[in-house]
């Protein structure tokens, strides 16, 4: 009988190790939009040369496989000089802008809430990387804490008293015709 129960209590132990530790999801294969749905203007979205490019009208683009409650969400990113983009988390699929958490992606907009930021939030007034050039945006969301990393320079360590938004999915913004942005090694590690 002990030996069934030290048995059974290894087999669960195992069990549970892969969803207590769980590995990045690779959100993009670099080849097409498989998983992804753009909530409006599909043809703002491509791929070109491994990378999901934004180019045109105003547009979201969904990651459909999977909703984030608790998640890291991590993307290179290259903006163009003058554009405007963002990573989205916790966030409701929809036309026009979402309604979730954003990590804004922007070196020289006019909008002065810049790369870093989580918008509305906590913003970062200050450019941390010149236009297109590669850099690497990491999103970590527990809870009501949310920390955004830029090169691993931690630039929002914040948490959201009123709980804002606690579940949706991830996305990416195409803000405007003359904004530029490319997307490429996405991934997603869910921590609930």
């Amino acid at each position: 009988m002990i030996r069934r129960v030290v048995v059974c209590g290894f087999i669960l132990a195992c069990l549970a190790l892969p969803m207590a530790a769980a590995d990045w999801i690779t959100m993009f294969n670099g080849k097409n939009l498989d998983g992804w749905k753009a909530s409006e203007r599909p043809e703002s979205w491509k791929v070109e040369d491994g990378a999901i490019v934004g180019r045109g009208e105003v547009s979201h683009l969904f990651y459909m496989e999977r909703q984030c409650g608790d998640c890291e969400f991590m993307a290179e990113v290259k903006i163009a000089d003058k554009a405007n983009s963002g990573m989205y988390f916790r966030t409701a699929f929809g036309p026009g802008f979402p309604k979730g958490y954003e990590a804004q992606v922007n070196s020289t907009h006019t909008d002065w809430k810049r790369t870093g930021s989580l918008y509305d939030f906590v913003n970062v007034k200050e450019q941390l990387v010149p236009p297109d050039t590669w850099f690497t945006q990491h999103i970590i969301a527990k809870g009501n804490h949310i920390v955004i990393k830029v090169n691993g320079k931690t630039t929002v360590d914040f948490v959201d008293e009123k709980n804002t938004y606690t579940k949706g999915y991830l996305a990416l913004q195409q803000h405007d015709p003359k904004s530029v942005v490319y997307y490429r090694n996405l991934k997603m590690k869910p921590l609930d």
